[in-house]
């Protein structure tokens, strides 16, 4: 696959760890991502590893501070080679614009800069507890629109509002869809999921898959089931 759309997610503790996993797999059949775990235990050091070894790495520390802070965080994290890396959208429109500076002043390669909307793991429920009201695929909208409109390449969502955000937002804006669960896996702590085909059928571009495959008795043929699903969608498209 010369654009694998599966992102797998290492969430694992150690760097020893992470590379066993990424020795496994290739990087013609998935990216990975970075999260804040590993990233906290193993530091840049892995994700230059990884782009080394020729992986596409999309670094989610999900930045969330005032502005320059901001500024600052993306511009290092592009300098690291990352191709895709990712703010909270809820930082407002100065701190997004701040992003998209950074990274577009990074010199070399410019990472895909996506803002994230409101995590899977957040039902109306939890938005109610944090004083947003209404149902989580308004508030959604709502900050997709801040996020293209402040310049940002696309965003993280669920697969369930993707046709929405697909609709609104175009063919060019990206979407990222987390809470992938393929058919016979547990929903673990997400609450907003979808099976592979289905989130990609919704309009999803890229999809993060990281217990179905990192805990799989055998990681690399569950990634390889995946992505022949994920492949019969886009033949019959």
């Amino acid at each position: 696959m010369s654009d694998p759309r599966v992102i797998v997610a290492l969430d694992f503790a150690s760097a020893q760890q992470a590379l066993a996993f990424a020795a496994r797999v290739t990087p013609q059949s998935c990216r990975l991502k970075v999260g804040k775990e590993l990233f906290t235990a193993a530091g840049p050091a892995l994700v230059e590893t990884l782009t080394q070894n020729g992986f596409d790495i999309f670094l989610d520390l999900k930045f969330h501070d005032i502005p320059n802070t901001v500024a600052g965080a993306c511009k290092a994290a592009a300098q690291l080679g990352v191709w895709m890396l990712n703010v909270h959208v809820l930082g407002g429109r100065a701190m997004l614009e701040a992003a998209r500076d950074a990274v577009a002043g990074s010199g070399g390669r410019r990472p895909q800069l996506i803002g994230v909307t409101l995590l899977t793991s957040m039902s109306a429920d939890d938005m109610r507890d944090v004083g947003m009201e209404g149902a989580p695929a308004a508030a959604v909208l709502r900050l997709a629109r801040l996020a293209q409109s402040s310049g940002l390449d696309g965003v993280v969502c669920s697969a369930q509002e993707a046709a929405l955000l697909r609709r609104e937002g175009g063919p060019e804006f990206c979407l990222v869809t987390p809470g992938i669960r393929p058919t016979q896996s547990a929903r673990d702590d997400q609450q907003r999921v979808m099976t592979p085909a289905e989130a990609v059928a919704a309009g999803a571009d890229y999809l993060v898959i990281g217990r179905p495959v990192t805990q799989a008795p055998d990681p690399v043929a569950a990634l390889g089931a995946i992505n022949r699903e994920i492949a019969g969608v886009d033949q019959g498209a």
